[in-house]
């Protein structure tokens, strides 16, 4: 039976074989794509080679990406655990051609692949289609030997692959694997297909088209293919199992945590260390990748999915931190494929600690308060929206660990009433800043920050990314566009440029897009973890939507940099001269002089 690194191993030697690059796995943070959170598929550290932007030594190309899926559009955390395939961390093995190959070579490649190197059975393989895709039902009965009642013609989208509501898209083609009728489920496009018999293993897209705003679509000059299958999914599924949490890999974080938890992990508790397995791949490869926990952006949502784990740890009845303890059989598992795991295990494992350390007491008396409150409450009915802001406000419940905790007693939370509390929180703070002059001007970020979440700073990793522009203020009032030679205050979902705090001063840079170009002359921060950038367009004009570069000016933050060092430098020397009672009540640290 092979090993999921055995499993991972063989599929990138087959593309490599067939003259393709083995690409290493892009981080979870992308710096490509401003409108993702996280790296959700093997397609997007290719996204700009598939619409022709960048142009890479090599037409050919193969992975193992990371992947998450927690917050955003795409969030399986609340299935985590209690479905046999959902998962917050997952691999995606993947097979990529920029106007090399197309249908008549990854359809091939992809049978072969299944049927000789992984050997699985060619009679429980059936595909679909797109409705008007003859082309690859034609080469499915040719090569693949696919009678037409096992090729699925599909008109819905499934079977219809876009980049976005513009640009490069085309049909794919599904491989399913029959298990067999003593599963219950359907074919894919019956009524019974969302039933646990006919399990999608591979998905081949076949970017074809280009497609326009008003609906149109014209052939692409350069066709190309995008290929994604699951390890977990395919690993179970060669190792004879019906459940990715059976897979070798996966056991063994699983066995991990009934060692350290000293509880049977097929026992009572076996939903909790299937929770702490998965969760303890997506905290980790998060943390080496740079997200570390905090209460804004990518950073919460590492937090609220490590205090998830952190609730079922304290459900199996662990009295001290567990969590950090699971990492050396990550790294064992998985160190090998993704070295990056074992050089940050040390930052991942105080980490990890330190976090569980501070939770485990409020965590202990916000379960009281929760139990507390459903004593003596109607079978059934659902907890106060109050309540669950309270728990989130004053004990720093995520909402959806509220939730979770609610599910294994079959009860809810009234969401409406959470979200009018937390509107009634926003309001006061708003009416904080209500007065005259800076005050009142502050009133326009508590209104944007309503709207979108806090910036996500990328500085500490990189001086260069795409950013998606999300606010934009002028005068004191939010626009929908600045003009060129007009200044404004922008908002992006992430920035590399930092924003001025601690007696630093903010980063300048060039903002640089399509359309538009121009000079940012100062970063601050504003309420709601909002970053705002001073941008001034030399030409074109900036509006709400668009994605564009941002480059942080290398040698100021250099400059800056050496300033605040010297800073520290020079505090510690006046204590060693001076005395310990020497304290630092300010500072300025700019590029051209420090204080």
């Amino acid at each position: 039976m092979p090993t999921l690194n055995e499993i991972r191993s063989t599929f990138l030697s087959f593309f490599e074989r067939n003259d393709h690059r083995v690409v290493e796995s892009s981080p979870l943070v992308p710096r490509n794509d401003p409108t993702l959170m996280f790296t959700n598929s093997g397609m997007v550290q290719f996204k700009n080679c598939f619409t022709g932007v960048e142009h890479r030594d090599y037409v050919r190309a193969t992975t193992s990406q990371k992947c998450v899926r927690a917050g955003g559009k795409h969030n399986d955390l609340d299935n985590v655990g209690y479905t046999a395939r959902h998962h917050t961390f997952f691999e995606m093995l993947g097979n990529f051609s920029f106007g090399d190959y197309f249908k008549e070579q990854a359809i091939p490649y992809a049978w072969d692949l299944l049927t000789k190197d992984f050997g699985i059975d060619k009679s429980k393989l059936l595909v679909t289609v797109y409705h008007t895709d003859d082309e690859a039902a034609n080469i499915w009965k040719k090569y693949a030997g696919l009678s037409d009642d096992r090729i699925i013609r599909i008109k819905t989208d499934d079977n219809f692959w876009s980049m976005g509501s513009t640009g490069p898209c085309g049909p794919c083609t599904e491989i399913f694997y029959d298990h067999g009728d003593s599963i219950w489920g359907g074919p894919p496009g019956s009524a019974e297909e969302d039933g646990d018999r006919f399990i999608e293993i591979w998905n081949l897209v076949f970017m074809q088209n280009e497609r326009f705003e008003d609906g149109s679509m014209r052939a692409l000059d350069m066709q190309s293919i995008d290929t994604g299958m699951g390890l977990e999914r395919i690993g179970a599924l060669l190792q004879g199992k019906h459940d990715n949490y059976d897979t070798d890999l996966m056991r063994s974080l699983i066995e991990a945590s009934a060692h350290a938890t000293s509880q049977d992990p097929d026992g009572p508790g076996r939903v909790h260390h299937r929770v702490i397995a998965d969760h303890l791949r997506s905290t980790s490869f998060l943390m080496a990748d740079g997200v570390m926990p905090s209460n804004e952006g990518r950073g919460y949502v590492l937090r609220r999915i490590m205090r998830r784990a952190m609730r079922h740890a304290h459900m199996l009845g662990a009295k001290d931190p567990v969590m950090y303890r699971l990492v050396p059989a990550l790294v064992a598992q998985m160190g090998q494929a993704f070295p990056e795991l074992g050089r940050a295990q040390a930052m991942i494992e105080e980490t990890l600690k330190l976090e569980e350390t501070r939770f485990k007491q409020t965590l202990e008396r916000g379960l009281r308060l929760l139990d507390d409150e459903l004593t003596g409450m109607e079978e059934g009915a659902a907890l106060p929206g109050a309540t669950a802001f309270k728990l989130y406000d004053t004990y720093g419940f995520p909402l959806d660990l509220t939730q979770d905790a609610l599910r294994e007693k079959g009860r809810e939370v009234d969401t409406a009433g959470f979200d009018a509390a937390m509107a009634e929180q926003k309001a006061k703070a708003r009416a904080a800043w209500a007065g005259t002059g800076e005050a009142a001007d502050q009133a326009v970020w508590f209104d944007i920050s309503e709207d979108v979440s806090a910036t996500d700073f990328l500085g500490y990793d990189t001086e260069v990314s795409e950013a998606q522009v999300v606010a934009i203020v002028s005068e004191g009032k939010r626009v929908d566009a600045i003009e060129e030679l007009c200044t404004g205050w922008v908002i992006f979902n992430q920035t590399p440029f930092y924003a001025e705090s601690g007696g630093q001063v903010g980063d300048h840079g060039k903002l640089i897009g399509k359309e538009v170009n121009g000079f940012i002359s100062d970063t601050k921060k504003f309420p709601g973890g909002l970053f705002g950038h001073q941008f001034t367009p030399d030409n074109g004009r900036l509006t709400v939507g668009m994605s564009v570069k941002l480059e942080v000016d290398h040698t100021r933050r250099s400059a800056i940099r050496a300033n605040h060092s010297a800073t520290h430098l020079l505090h510690e020397a006046l204590r060693a001269a001076l005395g310990d009672h020497v304290a630092q009540r300010g500072s300025l640290n700019a590029e051209d002089r420090l204080r």
